[in-house]
């Protein structure tokens, strides 16, 4: 147990980090944010050596050392058991705490929108993912990496989907839709030829792809019958994820939370949102669909105190403190 006898909760996604010093007791000693954590990109050490300097901002603010009861860390990229063992071990390495649970961020984002650790989550933001856990501990999960693991959606995917429908749809491979417009229209261009050209001579940057995401939804609620059914599969996918998970953990027949998040999610369209829950009341009528609001570090503190069996005071305190 660390001198201090408190707890770091960490969320670390593709685009940001958040730390929190947490007291067993769930109040926040003191907190920092960072950049986003992609080891994938830099390596798993230098990933957390970056973590390590927003622990250290945190640390300050509390006026602690970095030694903790237990290390909650929630992180982007920890997708498969093994990935999960490198990173506790680099973590476990810094010499914060003996006690180390590494979990995938989906999970931070799944416990902050739930009174216990029961339930399931989908986050469809760059990507898609889903996770789904039980008090007893058993978790539900998938590898989530991309076509490769068996995925489809996200705003990435949803992206990369509608190019693809413009692009015939213009060439007269495909049917015609609104989409070939209101694409290149999106970068001042006349033509899907053009914004083609663009992408692949890199005039238009390829990370500048997700701003399509956006336009799809547009084109899709003025009444373009090819971006509706993409709205339309991708709502197919959240409820295929989520009824398999509630099956794993035995929870599909009976009430369970449901909940969605990621910013494709939270944005809350109206045709993926009605035809999320029109499957939903079909496949798992049981099912509490709902929306995350509140900050995944919040999920991540829960976690921690989980950890250490601290009563709901604990937790409602930690609430508060976010406005959950």
């Amino acid at each position: 147990m660390g001198v201090n006898g408190v707890l770091l909760a960490i969320d670390a996604g593709n685009s940001k980090t958040d730390v929190a010093v947490v007291s067993r007791g769930g109040a926040v000693l003191g907190a920092a944010r960072g950049g986003g954590f992609q080891p994938p990109v830099v390596g798993v050490g230098t990933a957390v050596d970056a973590l390590a300097e927003i622990v250290a901002r945190a640390c300050a603010e509390a006026g602690v050392p970095p030694e903790f009861a237990h290390v909650a860390a929630c992180l982007a990229n920890a997708d498969l058991p093994v990935e999960e063992t490198e990173l506790r071990d680099e973590v476990l390495s810094r010499g914060w705490s003996g006690s180390v649970r590494v979990h995938n961020d989906t999970f931070a984002i799944l416990r902050a929108g739930i009174d216990e650790p029961r339930g399931v989550a989908v986050v469809c933001g760059a990507g898609i993912n889903c996770v789904g856990m039980t008090p007893d501990g058993r978790t539900a999960r998938f590898p989530a990496i991309g076509k490769l693991s068996g995925d489809w959606g996200g705003g990435g995917g949803m992206a990369d989907e509608a190019l693809w429908f413009a692009a015939r749809g213009e060439d007269g491979r495909g049917e015609p839709t609104e989409l070939s417009r209101a694409l290149p229209a999106h970068f001042g261009l006349d033509t899907m030829y053009a914004l083609i050209e663009a992408l692949h001579l890199g005039r238009v940057p390829a990370e500048r792809r997700h701003e399509l995401t956006p336009v799809l939804f547009r084109v899709s609620a003025a009444g373009d019958p090819v971006a509706l059914a993409l709205v339309h599969r991708l709502a197919e996918e959240v409820v295929v994820m989520s009824t398999v998970a509630l099956r794993r953990l035995g929870l599909l027949d009976e009430p369970a939370p449901v909940l969605l998040g990621g910013s494709v999610l939270a944005a809350r369209h109206p045709q993926l949102e009605e035809r999320v829950r029109a499957l939903f009341a079909e496949r798992a009528p049981k099912a509490a669909v709902g929306f995350v609001t509140a900050p995944p570090v919040l999920g991540a503190g829960l976690l921690a105190l989980d950890e250490w069996a601290e009563g709901p005071e604990a937790a409602a305190r930690l609430r508060e403190h976010y406005g959950a």
